[in-house]
C-alpha cells in the first residue's frame, strides 16, 4: 500500500476567458504522505490557490476545468469526477479546506453550531441532535472556550482567531485524509498565527492526515512544513525538504524569492531590499520555454526554446537546465 495520501501528476488546469486561455496550473506534480505537511509557496498569481481548488473540485465555473494530468487520493482518481460525486463522497469527507478568510466562509445568518454540524449530518448521516453534540465536541477539540454555550452564537460574535478555529472544526469534523489550508494565517496577527499553527500540528498528529499548506509567507512555511514546493507562473520549479531548501535554495527563482525576505542585521546594497528583476509573465501569454527565463541570471539560449522538466537532482526536484 502506498504511503502517500495524495499523488498529483502533470496536473493542468485552464481558465477559459473571453481574452484567452490562462494556464493557471501547468504540468504540476507532487505527492503528500500521511502525516506530512507540504508547503506550496510562491508569488501571488503563481497558481497556488488554483492548485488547491483543482484538488477540491471547486474550480470557477464554467471557465475553470482540468484538461490533463492525474489527481489520486488514496489511489482513487479524482480528476474526472462530476460535481455530485465530489460533494457526496470527497469534499468535506476525504478532503477538507481551511480557507483564508473565515468571515466569508461562514454564513452570517446561521449559528456556529449549525455550521459545524452541517458536514457531520451530510457525511455521517447523524440526527440533528447528535450532529450538534458532535459539533460541540469539535469546538472543544479546537480549543474554542465554552463550546456548549458558543454553539448558539453567530460568526460576528467571534474574533478572527476564533472564527479560524471554527473553520478548522468544520474541516476536521469528518476526519478527512487530506487537509488543504489556503493562506489560513494571512488575516491574523502574529500571536494568533502561532496559535493556529500549533492547532494545525495538533489536529494533524491526532488524525495522521496529510496537509497541503498554501502560503506566500516564507517564515510560516519554514515553521510548519516538512517539504516545500515552489511555484512560478503555474508550474512547480523546485521541491525539497524545508531545511534543505531554506539552507541552500537551488533554482534561480527560489534563490531570489528567499533573498527578497528582509533580515534583521543584514545590510543590503545601498540600503535597499533585494528584488527579482523584471515582472512575472502575463498568464494569458506565457513565454516559450522556461517562464522564468526573462528574469533569470543563468539564462541560456536553450531556456528560451525548451521548458525544463522537474527532475531529481541530488535529493530534490528542480526544473532548471543550468542547475546541476
Amino acid at each position: 500500500m502506498s504511503t502517500n495520501v495524495l499523488e498529483v501528476q502533470d496536473l493542468q488546469t485552464h481558465l477559459h476567458l473571453r481574452r484567452g486561455v490562462v494556464k493557471a496550473v501547468n504540468q504540476v506534480s507532487f505527492s503528500i504522505a500521511y502525516g506530512e505537511t507540504l508547503g506550496l509557496i510562491g508569488e501571488s498569481g503563481s497558481g497556488k490557490t488554483m492548485t488547491g481548488l483543482s484538488l477540491l473540485g471547486l474550480l470557477p465555473r464554467p471557465a475553470g476545468r482540468i484538461v490533463g494530468g492525474s489527481i489520486r487520493l488514496n489511489g482513487r482518481e479524482l480528476s474526472q469526477l462530476n460535481q455530485a460525486t465530489y460533494a457526496a463522497q470527497i469534499r468535506g469527507k476525504e478532503i477538507a479546506m481551511i480557507s483564508q478568510d473565515p468571515m466569508t466562509s461562514l454564513n452570517p445568518v446561521f449559528s456556529i453550531g449549525s455550521q459545524v454540524a452541517a458536514p457531520i449530518r451530510r457525511h455521517r448521516h447523524d440526527t440533528d441532535q447528535t450532529a450538534l453534540a458532535l459539533a460541540t465536541e469539535e469546538l472543544h477539540r479546537v480549543r474554542v472556550p465554552s463550546p456548549a454555550l458558543r454553539i448558539s452564537h453567530f460568526p460576528h460574535q467571534f474574533s478572527g482567531g476564533m472564527r479560524q478555529r471554527v473553520i478548522a472544526a468544520m474541516a476536521t469534523a469528518c476526519r478527512p485524509n487530506l487537509l488543504i489550508a489556503d493562506e489560513p494565517t494571512s488575516a491574523l496577527d502574529v500571536t494568533i498565527q502561532v496559535q493556529l499553527m500549533d492547532l494545525l500540528d495538533q489536529l494533524q498528529d491526532e488524525s495522521g492526515a496529510g496537509l497541503l499548506f498554501i502560503t506566500h509567507d516564507l517564515g510560516v512555511a519554514a515553521s510548519l512544513c516538512d517539504r516545500v514546493a515552489v511555484m512560478y507562473a503555474g508550474s512547480v520549479v523546485e521541491t525539497a525538504a524545508v531545511t534543505d531548501l531554506y539552507a541552500a535554495p537551488a533554482h534561480p527563482y527560489t534563490r531570489g524569492l528567499l533573498a527578497s525576505v528582509p533580515r534583521i542585521g543584514i545590510k543590503t546594497e545601498r540600503g535597499r531590499l533585494f528584488s527579482i528583476p523584471g515582472t512575472p509573465p502575463d498568464p494569458l501569454d506565457l513565454p516559450m520555454g522556461c517562464a522564468f527565463a526573462p528574469r533569470c541570471d543563468l539564462v541560456k539560449d536553450r531556456c528560451h526554446r525548451e521548458s525544463p522538466p522537474l527532475i531529481d537532482k541530488g535529493g530534490r526536484e528542480i526544473a532548471c537546465f543550468e542547475v546541476q
